[in-house]
């Protein structure tokens, strides 16, 4: 899933590699994949955007944008996968969106479990994407404790897990399932722990978890179990994720547990988080 650290990682690899591309022919759902979402009609794509050139790409709350000259552009979110592609071999048989530029380079998107390919022209018309845009970076200084304390405040549904508030209703965006498994893990949190429950200390201790653990995810160029624009994956190594859960805790050496919570899996060691 594109959260905000691989967000903000794509961003700047497609900023450096892509800005100032033709686009000569788009082919979008020419695989195509039940959960995966297009603003207008896919077949549409290649009438809208081809002759069109990219101007810039950005990402606000994990939500990937690529901006197009004439007024037009792309939001990608969710589980999609994008790449770049020197080579037509390199291409994949199966895809939900193939543009090709016009140097014979190409940059493909496939959807994993689920993911939206916004193709637009004028402004954007999604939720998601206007709430991301009026909330602060988890990574900016107005996401500070005051802001975080004003989130818990104003969270008030009865037994609010730790995973719900952190991951869910866009509370935070750019947050999801993926990135707080370490977050939770480096508070020392456990993800169904009552927000009710938590001391004051406790609370200071997740907000800090929160800002320093996706800092470092960002600065390392993304989660391991992610992949970047040239298929490669990031340099930070996850501590709770698919990846390391057959692995003990790395901190008191027992067992890391795996669960269904909330619409995906947590992993969590019942040492060290309470």
């Amino acid at each position: 899933m594109i959260e905000l650290p691989e967000g903000i990682v794509l961003a700047e690899q497609i900023d450096r590699e892509l800005k100032g591309k033709q686009i000569i022919s788009v082919v979008a759902n020419s695989s195509p994949h039940k959960f995966a979402w297009y603003q207008g009609n896919p077949a549409d794509y290649s009438k809208i955007f081809a002759d069109k050139e990219i101007e810039q790409a950005y990402s606000y709350g994990g939500k990937l944008h690529i901006k197009l000259n004439q007024d037009c552009g792309f939001m990608f979110c969710e589980g999609i996968s994008v790449r770049y592609c020197t080579h037509k071999n390199q291409l994949p048989k199966k895809h939900q969106l193939l543009i090709e530029f016009d140097d014979a380079t190409y940059f493909i998107c496939t959807v994993r479990m689920y993911g939206g390919i916004y193709g637009y022209t004028g402004l954007l018309d999604n939720e998601y994407d206007h709430i991301a845009r009026t909330k602060p970076s988890v990574l900016s200084d107005d996401f500070n404790m005051k802001y975080f304390m004003e989130l818990l405040t104003t969270a008030q549904k009865p037994k609010l897990s730790a995973k719900a508030f952190l991951a869910t209703e866009q509370r935070i965006p750019g947050l999801g399932n993926g990135v707080v498994q370490d977050v939770l893990f480096n508070a020392g949190i456990h993800p169904k722990r009552d927000m009710a429950t938590l001391s004051p200390s406790e609370v200071e201790q997740l907000f800090h978890s929160v800002k320093e653990t996706i800092t470092e995810m960002t600065e390392h160029g993304g989660r391991d179990v992610e992949t970047d624009l040239y298929g490669n994956p990031g340099g930070y190594k996850t501590i709770m994720s698919k990846n390391t859960y057959t692995q003990p805790c790395p901190k008191c050496g027992g067992p890391i547990r795996k669960e269904a919570y909330l619409g995906g899996s947590v992993y969590y060691c019942n040492e060290c988080q309470k």
